[in-house]
């Protein structure tokens, strides 16, 4: 095996996700605690805002957090419900 086999290529967006996930079982952010807007944590980690959103999708995905339009984005489960880290579903078999 190579190098450049063992290398994992992680994306930013899935590393913010990664962090935030790690508050929320931490209990940094407990249940019912709204997250920073899109805004705010694009400036918090120094990425745009569409990588933002990204952060909150992938949260979304992994059932730690629900968003209401209008209203912000909210802690609502401490664990993930799907751990996996790709927007993208698996392929058909």
């Amino acid at each position: 095996m190579s190098d450049d086999d063992s290398l994992e290529v992680v994306y930013e967006y899935v590393r913010i996700a990664d962090l935030v996930a790690a508050d929320i079982a931490s209990g940094r952010l407990p249940l019912g605690a709204r997250l920073p807007g899109e805004q705010e944590l694009a400036d918090m980690h120094g990425v745009s805002v569409s990588t933002s959103r990204r952060v909150r999708r992938e949260l979304v995905r992994r059932g730690l957090v629900r968003a209401l339009p209008a209203k912000g984005t909210f802690v609502i489960r401490t664990s993930p419900v799907d751990p996996g880290h790709d927007e993208t579903p698996p392929p058909s078999p």
